[in-house]
C-alpha cells in the first residue's frame, strides 16, 4: 500500500477479493447521481463489465483508503491486439491510429470517488488515483470514455485539464450512453 499523505493506495489485480467493495462504491456513487435506474448501470450489468475487464491481460485496480475507509477506485487495462475498443467509433479512425499492440494504449475503464472524499488530497482523489495508475504504465497513450451529457460537461472538462482531448464519439454497448472518446497522448505528461 502506498501512502500519499492522508490517503493510502492499494494496487492489485485481484478482482475477486475486492469485487464487492467495487460494486458497493459503484452503487453508492451512481445512486447519488441518480443513475441506478439506467439499465446500463444496474449492478449485474456493471459486474459483467467488471468481470470482462478484469479478465484482460494487464488489468489492475487501485483502491484509495483514508483511515481504513474506502474512498474510491480506478481500474483499467492495456488494449491488446485485436481490441474492439475503437470499433464503435462514430468517426472511424485510420488503421494506423487504431492498431493496438498490447503496449500502445492503456484504457482507463472506470474511476469513481465517494462523495466524502471528492476534492481531497490536494489535486483531488480522482486525479491522484488517475496519475498513480498511469505513472507506472509503459504504454504510449491513454484513452477513456466519458458521458458528455453528465454534470453539464464538467467531468469532460476535468479530463481535458488532465491532458485528454476529445477524438470523437462511440457507443460501445447497445444499452450504453454515447460517450466522448478521450485520448491522452503522450501518456506521461
Amino acid at each position: 500500500m502506498t501512502d500519499t499523505g492522508s490517503l493510502h493506495l492499494l494496487r492489485t489485480n485481484d478482482v475477486d477479493k475486492y469485487r464487492q467493495l467495487i460494486l458497493d462504491i459503484h452503487v453508492e456513487v451512481r445512486t447519488q447521481f441518480g443513475l441506478m435506474d439506467d439499465p446500463f448501470n444496474a449492478v449485474d450489468r456493471f459486474d459483467e463489465r467488471l468481470t470482462s475487464y478484469a479478465s484482460r491481460d494487464g488489468w489492475e485496480v487501485i483502491i484509495a483508503y483514508q483511515d481504513d475507509e474506502p474512498a474510491g477506485y480506478i481500474f483499467g487495462s492495456p488494449l491488446m491486439r485485436g481490441s474492439l475498443w475503437w470499433s464503435s467509433m462514430r468517426q472511424p479512425q485510420p488503421d494506423d491510429f487504431t492498431r493496438e499492440t498490447g503496449t500502445r494504449t492503456f484504457a482507463v475503464q472506470e474511476v469513481l470517488v465517494r462523495e466524502a472524499f471528492r476534492g481531497t488530497a490536494g489535486a483531488g482523489t480522482s486525479r491522484l488515483l488517475h496519475e498513480t495508475l498511469l505513472a507506472e504504465r509503459p504504454e504510449e497513450r491513454a484513452t477513456l470514455l466519458v458521458d458528455p451529457t453528465r454534470s453539464g460537461g464538467r467531468l469532460k472538462a476535468v479530463y481535458e485539464s488532465w491532458g485528454y482531448r476529445d477524438i470523437g464519439e462511440q457507443q460501445p454497448f447497445a444499452d450504453s450512453p454515447v460517450f466522448a472518446t478521450m485520448l491522452r497522448d503522450p501518456l506521461h505528461q
